[in-house]
């Protein structure tokens, strides 16, 4: 009885069932069919160029790029459509073509701007071009549908170029596209999607603090330099005392003393205490406040805003309404610590190294942008001009790139992290940046344009873990000593850090009151109103 084998097909490592003689008569049908198609010497052409863009996913790699410019949803739809080509292009061509084979079709009688300038030599089932396309669309299509119905025609011109230029069998390209589908299903099981929690989500376990109406019993430190774009049309102590008319507002100054200006409000009376710029303004406030055991209000007018945006604070006005209503929450802070100096408060992130220069050049290139590509100018900017720093983290000795470490767990998983979803999860989040790695600049780039689905996809492969260069850990403090002169950034500020000085941050849990967003789901866990 003929078999597959005998109608052409090479020795594969599995030997062939009588339905392969079934396969066999469909593929040479199909084959003679799509032989014999007349599409013109266009369209020919196109096609051929088509299927020769798809090498090695250049094809692909090119729309992801493309995906990526457009903003978050756009970079996670082309992450898990690469991921997922990467998947099925190792299936298809180290796997099935080894267990399967196969000859390809006979191509010598097409017309030459049908044929390929280079025909395939390697195992012809399944098509690997169309596992990729496949993949590539399914993938891009789970995390975006709207751009995965944009891709899925050109993936479905690829799958069928193979056929064109009689390069595969048309049981090899159902073969694929079978598999990279299903792979890239396969792939949002086992890396499910994390979005961060919407605007209602809260920060924090919700406190009752005092209600402030109209800001009575309230002293707000403002610094009249933050959000300087914004300082130039409606000064910042102004926007201030019209959303908080009866708050006594105290402006900074050069020779003005927070950490007095607070004592002497608490020795007032006052209830609570705010302060008006960015995050850099708020730590220090804070680290006031909670020396005096005063709750505290942040008002955001600086730039970026991080710890006043997770409390689900977007403007003055928004702060005003949550301080009249009295709601809040109970956040961790850091404590750091420079040689024998006093400790200081931390409410976001701790960095040294190369995260500082990244971050900086990624805030400024952000609102022209968009923040995905100032992410990754900004990263190749910073590793390409920075050199990595000799540290002691924790008394392990290194040279690292950066080193970073968030108040609680932050997101994405990659070197520049952005966001928290909570204010209270009692831990820090350090990620640490390695040099001694060889091509260890371009990989902690590529983990940092990762982003979060791409680093984790690349962390689920064993042996690509093992050569990773950022890695991230959570624990209760922090030890950074070094032997050269070193600056140290901390809630946009920055602090030298002195050879054979040691830093040491720790994580301080529940150690400030804030206002924060009310949440309706909050009410049955309110604590009773702080006097």
């Amino acid at each position: 009885m003929a078999t597959r084998r005998d109608e052409g097909r090479g020795p594969g490592l599995l030997r062939p069932h009588d339905v392969l003689t079934l396969l066999a008569r469909l593929d040479r049908a199909a084959h003679a069919r799509t032989s014999a198609y007349r599409l013109g010497a266009h369209v020919d052409a196109a096609l051929v160029r088509l299927s020769t863009a798809a090498d090695r996913s250049r094809l692909w790699c090119a729309v992801a790029a493309g995906l990526a410019l457009t903003g978050w949803r756009g970079q996670r739809a082309a992450l898990r459509g690469l991921g997922s080509v990467v998947a099925a292009s190792a299936l298809a061509n180290l796997l099935g073509k080894l267990v399967f084979g196969g000859r390809r079709p006979d191509a010598s009688h097409l017309p030459w701007v049908r044929r390929l300038a280079r025909q395939p030599t390697s195992g012809s089932f399944p098509s690997g071009h169309s596992a990729s396309a496949a993949a590539f669309a399914t993938g891009v299509a789970l995390e975006w549908p709207a751009a995965g119905a944009a891709v899925a025609p050109v993936a479905a011109a690829v799958a069928y170029s193979r056929l064109h230029v009689g390069a595969h069998w048309v049981s090899d390209v159902a073969g694929g596209v079978a598999l990279g589908a299903g792979v890239a299903l396969a792939g949002r099981r086992l890396v499910p999607s994390r979005r961060l929690p919407g605007p209602d989500a809260p920060a924090g376990p919700p406190v009752r603090l005092p209600a402030l109406p109209d800001g009575e019993g309230l002293t707000v430190v403002v610094n009249p330099r933050s959000g300087a774009a914004r300082v130039r049309v409606h000064p910042v102590a102004d926007l201030v005392r019209r959303a908080l008319p009866r708050a006594h507002v105290v402006v900074l100054d050069e020779g003005t003393s927070v950490a007095q200006v607070v004592r002497e409000a608490a020795a007032r009376g006052a209830r609570a205490v705010g302060a008006a710029g960015g995050d850099g303004t708020a730590a220090v406030v804070a680290d006031a406040a909670r020396r005096q055991g005063l709750p505290l209000l942040v008002l955001p007018t600086g730039t970026l805003n991080h710890f006043a945006l997770t409390l689900g604070l977007s403007s003055v006005g928004a702060a005003a309404r949550t301080a009249a209503a009295g709601t809040g929450t109970v956040v961790d802070v850091g404590e750091l610590t420079v040689g024998d100096g006093d400790p200081v408060t931390v409410l976001n992130t701790f960095s040294v190294g190369v995260y500082p220069q990244l971050v900086t050049v990624r805030d400024r290139l952000t609102p022209r942008i968009g923040k995905p590509s100032a992410t990754l100018v900004a990263a190749a900017r910073a590793l390409r001009a920075a050199s990595p720093v000799p540290l002691v983290v924790d008394d392990e000795d290194g040279t690292r790139w950066s080193l970073f470490a968030g108040v609680g767990r932050y997101h994405p998983r990659t070197l520049a992290p952005v966001a928290r979803r909570r204010l209270d999860d009692g831990v820090l989040d350090v990620r640490d940046a390695g040099a001694a790695a060889v091509y260890s600049r371009l990989r902690a780039f590529l983990e940092l344009a990762a982003g979060d689905l791409g680093a984790r996809l690349l962390a689920a492969v064993p042996p690509v873990r093992r050569r990773l260069v950022v890695r991230q850990r959570t624990a209760a403090s922090l030890t950074v000593g070094t032997g050269v002169p070193a600056v140290l950034a901390h809630d946009g500020e920055t602090t030298p850090l002195p050879p054979a000085s040691v830093a040491r941050l720790r994580i301080v849990p529940g150690a400030l009151r804030v206002y924060a967003a009310h949440h309706p789901h909050d009410d049955r866990h309110d604590r009773p109103p702080d006097r």
